[in-house]
């Protein structure tokens, strides 16, 4: 073969080798929350990781950093307003910062159980409260659930008010649950997740509003021994993007996060109704727990406090009445 007809030959498959598309690298979306490994919201975020390369064939991947590796709920806030990071499953307790109508969610004794609270995610005042977001530079993509909240205590279970007057109880730091303690006679305290473990076994605090998810995953019945079953409020996570990362995604892209989102939600929901039994079976048989059977009137003070705190919110109103028409 002469050199020409062989430079010839190498000449046209660079040429071609050119022209074939080349695959493109997948873009890394980065995902914060504070769970640990074992929580309910973890895993769903694990399943939205699992999903969306083969949902977007490649072009998306998820990396997630659970257990508050990259800092508390507000500082992934503000890490998402300057586009440092891409996403969140966070608490709709502390997203409410920033979209108030969603601390409607945490209305006394609205929900008898976490199966109630998920049913009404599909409310049209559930939908517009993620709508609030955009005010907030971020977008709303749907919720999934922790279980209903009850009262751990060091030293003796809340059987009534009486028994947590001027105690130290940990809260998650937001205008609801704060007017609801702070009515019930306790002193809120707000201290990291990550940190109760210790107050609780060094005095620091005398009991934590807590889910049961959280209480087993964290292991929190090795410090505490009281656990009262209140069922006060339910926790829900909103799964949020920053409108800076959203702006960049194609539509297709957009519709097939948005699916692997709903599908995952959905999934850790389902879940949650499960675990909720299966957590307190486990408790049950580590430490003492007590059954408030009469919560709503017990704590109605505090409940009216909070509803009272609502009144500058006709969302709240709106999304209070759907949920009841809901129950009928």
């Amino acid at each position: 073969m002469s050199f020409q007809k062989f430079g010839l030959k190498a000449l046209l498959a660079s040429a071609t080798i050119l022209a074939l598309p080349f695959a493109a690298e997948a873009r890394e979306l980065r995902m914060g929350l504070i769970t640990p490994p074992s929580h309910v919201w973890t895993k769903v975020a694990e399943r939205m990781a699992e999903k969306l390369p083969e949902a977007t064939e490649g072009e998306l991947t998820l990396a997630i950093f659970p257990a508050g590796q990259l800092g508390t709920e507000q500082e992934m806030f503000q890490q998402m307003s300057a586009g440092l990071l891409d996403a969140g499953l966070m608490t709709a307790a502390i997203t409410s910062l920033r979209a108030p109508s969603l601390q409607g969610w945490f209305t006394p004794y609205l929900f008898p159980d976490v199966s109630a609270a998920i049913d009404a995610a599909d409310t049209p005042a559930a939908g517009q409260m993620l709508d609030e977001l955009n005010r907030a530079g971020l977008h709303g993509m749907g919720y999934t659930f922790a279980g209903m909240r009850h009262i751990l205590m060091r030293d003796e279970p809340a059987t009534d008010i009486a028994a947590l007057q001027n105690k130290k109880i940990r809260i998650v730091p937001f205008p609801a649950m704060k007017v609801w303690w702070q009515a019930v006679g306790a002193v809120p305290t707000p201290v990291n997740l990550t940190e109760v473990y210790q107050a609780l076994q060094t005095g620091l605090l005398d009991g934590v509003d807590i889910d049961l998810d959280a209480l087993v995953g964290l292991k929190f019945q090795e410090v505490a021994n009281n656990l009262t079953l209140t069922s006060h409020m339910p926790f829900p996570a909103v799964m949020v993007v920053s409108d800076m990362t959203w702006a960049t995604l194609t539509d297709e892209e957009q519709d097939a996060f948005q699916a692997v989102v709903d599908e995952a939600l959905a999934w850790g929901s389902q879940q949650q109704i499960e675990a909720e039994a299966s957590n307190l079976a486990t408790l049950e048989g580590e430490m003492d727990v007590t059954r408030l059977m009469d919560g709503k009137e017990a704590f109605a003070t505090a409940n009216e406090a909070v509803d009272a705190s609502f009144a500058a919110y006709p969302l709240i109103g709106a999304f209070q009445a759907q949920v009841a028409e809901q129950a009928q």
